[in-house]
């Protein structure tokens, strides 16, 4: 099996149970090894009382990036800490779209950055996750 073959095969089975990700459309665009590229279309139900897309509508699109990223390598992993800032609002019908990158993987441990960009491509949002594996696979790999 191909590392791409793995983190394809990880985010598919991932997928199934996300339900909030799904509820809010967002959409896997791209995964690899590391590496998830996530959308969201900003919908009227998402803004905040300033007419804008709420922080946490933005973070939740972050952090599932975040979590694709770090669960390519077949191995069950959580979120340790993160953080995000906000550098510009998400406005009413665009889409916003994030890239995670793995900065750092080492043991049990790993460190991934994510960008949220708008349709326009000005930067949204950096937001930075700490991960750590625990026990269990997101599929049996002698099974085809």
């Amino acid at each position: 099996m191909t590392p791409q073959d793995r983190a394809t095969r990880c985010a598919d089975a991932m997928w199934a149970n996300d339900l909030a990700s799904q509820s809010l459309g967002i959409h896997v665009d791209h995964i690899g090894p590391g590496q998830a590229t996530l959308s969201m279309p900003v919908r009227a139900d998402m803004l905040n009382g300033h007419g804008i897309c709420h922080g946490g509508m933005i973070f939740t699109l972050a952090d599932s990036a975040f979590a694709f990223a770090c669960n390519t390598y077949n191995r069950i992993a959580v979120a340790q800490q993160n953080q995000i800032t906000y550098l510009s609002p998400g406005q009413p019908g665009e889409t916003l779209t994030a890239t995670a990158t793995e900065t750092a993987r080492q043991g049990r441990s790993g460190t991934y950055d994510v960008t949220v960009t708008g349709g326009d491509g000005r930067t949204v949002a950096l937001f930075r996750g700490l991960s750590r594996t625990i026990s269990g696979t997101h599929f049996d790999e002698d099974q085809p």
